[in-house]
């Protein structure tokens, strides 16, 4: 049975300047698998009765598959990547050559008919709570100084708070900590998340 192609994959693949052949071959294999295509987040993206399964993009270095609940797969190969410490989920199989892609060709739809089982079996990542998240002193300052920042703050959604906490942690140097929470102090006391 051959799947429709995206016309929006199609544009995507036309545009491309780096890694065309690797993103044919990835297509190419995922297809062979029996998934959807689905244009997502400007990116190949492949659905399984409309749950994402697996995506496709490149990065300067590399290009690879991304697995949405990669953090659940067996992962025999040893070859799932975690992107950032940050990143719960997901995982990538990195590719700096299209040779590369054609060599892991039967692992590759084994990963992906894995995915696809842990889709079908209703399985989810538990994420970490955001009481598990460190809140960085510089932060952790102003709500001891301003009881109703520490109010807002609590009153935001957790994914609210976890972004907050995550981009307020990021800088090594105290001083960059502390002016990311300064300049975000006046958005989280009308009750606004990092990008809203």
């Amino acid at each position: 049975m051959t799947k429709r192609l995206n016309p929006k994959v199609d544009e995507f693949l036309s545009k491309a300047k780096k890694w065309k052949v690797e993103f044919e071959t990835l297509r190419r294999i995922v297809l062979e698998c029996e998934l959807t295509e689905e244009f997502k987040w400007m990116h190949p993206c492949y659905t399984l009765e409309n749950k994402n399964i697996v995506l496709i993009h490149g990065f300067k270095d590399y290009c690879a598959l991304l697995f949405h609940k990669g953090a659940l797969l067996r992962d025999e190969m040893g070859i799932l990547i975690q992107q950032t410490e940050n990143v719960q989920a997901a995982r990538q199989i990195r590719f700096t050559n299209v040779e590369e892609i054609v060599e892991a060709e039967a692992h590759l739809k084994a990963y992906i008919y894995e995915a696809m089982e842990v889709e079908k079996a209703g399985l989810e990542v538990n994420f970490k709570k955001t009481e598990e998240y460190k809140i960085p002193e510089e932060f952790q300052h102003k709500l001891d100084e301003n009881p109703d920042l520490k109010t807002a703050f609590e009153d935001l959604t957790p994914g609210r708070q976890r972004a907050y906490l995550h981009y307020f942690s990021e800088p090594k140097q105290s001083k960059t900590r502390a002016s990311r929470v300064e300049k975000y102090v006046k958005q989280i006391l009308i009750g606004k998340g990092l990008h809203d």
